[in-house]
C-alpha cells in the first residue's frame, strides 16, 4: 500500500501533506493531553507493530505493494489518535531508512494508513462493540469487521490516489506524467489483493490479539 516516490504528481502529494499537518499537530496535542503516562510504552509498542507488520508485503502490480498495517488495533488499545502518532512514526522511519514509500509520498501514506484507518477501525469497533462487557465475543468479533474493512477503505483511497493521476497529469498528447494506471486498473489491482488477502490477515491478527488481550488483562482495552 506504501505509495513510492514519482507516482503521484506534486499537487496530490501537496495536497495530502497540507491535510495531514492539522492532523499530525491535533494528534500530537490530545495525545499530550489524554496518554496517560503507563500508555507511553503502548504507544512504542503500537509503532514498532506497525513498522513489523507492514514490512511483510507483497508487490502488487502497477509499483506498490499489499500487506496488513496493525493500525486497527494500534486504534482499538490507544484510541484513533494515538494510533496516528503510531503508524506515523512506523511509515516515517520505512520511508527515510528503508525506502519502503516515497519521502514525496510520506503525506499520502500517512493519510490513508495513518488517518483513515485507524479512525475508521476505532469507530467500526465502538459501532459493533457497543456496551458489551470488556471480555464478551463481541469485542473480538467487532475488532476483526473493524481491521478488514479499515484496511480495505485504507486501499480504497490509495487506488483512487493512483487512479486519479491520469487524469490529473498529463501531456497535452495524454500521455500520462506520474502513475499511468486510470482508475479502472488501480481498483482492480489494489481491490482484489487487500479483499482477498490481505484484509482477512489484518481481520486475523486485530481479532487474535484483542482475544489474547482479553484473556490476559495486562493491557486494558477500549
Amino acid at each position: 500500500m506504501h505509495i513510492p516516490d514519482g507516482y503521484l504528481g506534486p499537487a496530490t502529494s501537496g495536497v495530502l501533506y497540507v491535510v495531514m499537518i492539522p492532523v499530525w499537530i491535533a494528534a500530537s496535542n490530545i495525545v499530550k493531553k489524554t496518554l496517560k503516562a503507563a500508555q507511553v510504552p503502548l504507544l512504542a509498542i503500537g509503532a514498532a507493530f506497525s513498522f513489523i507488520i507492514m514490512m511483510f508485503n507483497v508487490p502488487i502490480p502497477g509499483g506498490t505493494t499489499g500487506h496488513a498495517v496493525g493500525a486497527a488495533l494500534a486504534a482499538i488499545i490507544l484510541g484513533p489518535w494515538a494510533a496516528c502518532i503510531a503508524v506515523t512514526v512506523a511509515l516515517v522511519i520505512q520511508a527515510l531508512l528503508f525506502g519502503d514509500g516515497g519521502i514525496t509520498a510520506i503525506g499520502a501514506n500517512c493519510f490513508n494508513m495513518a488517518f483513515i484507518m485507524p479512525f475508521t477501525a476505532y469507530f467500526i469497533y465502538k459501532l459493533i462493540s457497543g456496551k458489551s462487557a470488556p471480555e464478551s465475543n463481541i469485542r473480538i468479533i467487532a475488532a476483526a469487521i473493524a481491521g478488514y474493512v479499515s484496511l480495505n477503505i485504507a486501499a480504497l483511497f490509495t487506488a483512487v490516489e493512483f487512479g486519479l493521476q491520469p487524469l490529473l497529469h498529463h501531456t497535452a498528447g495524454g500521455q500520462a506524467l506520474y502513475c499511468p494506471y486510470g482508475l479502472n486498473v488501480a481498483l482492480i489491482a489494489m481491490m482484489s489483493e487487500h479483499l482477498l488477502i490481505f484484509g482477512w490477515i489484518e481481520a486475523l491478527v486485530t481479532g487474535l490479539a484483542v482475544k489474547y488481550l482479553q484473556k490476559h488483562k495486562e493491557i486494558p482495552i477500549s
